[in-house]
């Protein structure tokens, strides 16, 4: 396992998976550079670590993004992983024609991973090393009544990152990380009615971010000839 403390970017931090990772790497030495819109989370966020930084961020504006990156290779001179995190699920049935939760997800889920990816690669090769992780879900590999949009933009983010292991210099290290159902305020964005009773009775077995964040920290950890590429984590009884 690699030992060596690295600079490490989340989006989406001020809460669930991105919180639970920012905190658990923080633990373990690395330098993490946590982004959110929520500024009082992340201040609250930043008092439980000295190894957390932390930033306003909104994933869907480019410009903020690339000042997120270059605001860290300014502090520490570079950056060693970036956790694309942040997302939204307000699910719901096509014909319910929630058309502006739609452009909400599309913008959060798979422009803002474009706009990290965007701020990060140009670091990534002039280093000669990095490592780009993104937070997908099974909604990628599965669609059920209400996640068509959401699953679409999982699947975009599966696609791209995907994509871009295979364009990639071997340099750069690449990794889908796919949860199933676990506890965070996502459901809480849910305003259709129909939508929001179904995700209760789903999310009734859910697991604790911090089981994602493991599996993060494995991933970051593993030496440098080591790519994993995709891990998916869902509950024990979770069967789809």
């Amino acid at each position: 396992m690699e030992s060596t403390n690295k600079v490490v970017l989340v989006t989406g931090a001020s809460s669930g998976i991105g919180e639970a990772v920012a905190l658990r790497l923080a633990r373990e030495g690395h330098h993490v550079v946590a982004g959110a819109r929520r500024r009082d989370r992340l201040a609250a966020l930043a008092e439980h670590h000295d190894n957390i930084r932390v930033r306003r961020l909104d994933v869907t504006d480019r410009g903020d993004v690339a000042a997120f990156v270059d605001s860290a290779v300014a502090e520490f001179g570079r950056v060693d992983v970036i956790v694309n995190n942040a997302g939204l699920m307000p699910l719901s049935r096509l014909d319910a024609l929630l058309v502006d939760e739609w452009d909400q997800m599309l913008d959060v889920n798979v422009r803002g991973l474009l706009h990290g990816i965007a701020g990060v690669l140009p670091v990534f090769q002039r280093q000669g090393s990095g490592h780009l992780i993104t937070v997908a879900s099974v909604g990628a590999h599965e669609v059920v009544p209400t996640s068509a949009v959401y699953s679409a933009t999982k699947f975009a983010a599966w696609a791209i990152t995907e994509g871009l292991r295979l364009e990639a210099d071997p340099s750069l290290r690449v990794t889908t990380i796919t949860p199933g159902v676990v506890e965070s305020e996502l459901a809480e964005s849910i305003t259709d009615s129909v939508a929001r009773a179904a995700m209760k009775e789903y999310r009734k077995n859910s697991i604790s971010p911090d089981a994602i964040a493991r599996a993060i920290s494995f991933a970051v950890d593993q030496p440098a000839d080591v790519d994993v590429n995709e891990i998916i984590i869902r509950p024990t009884r979770q069967r789809g």
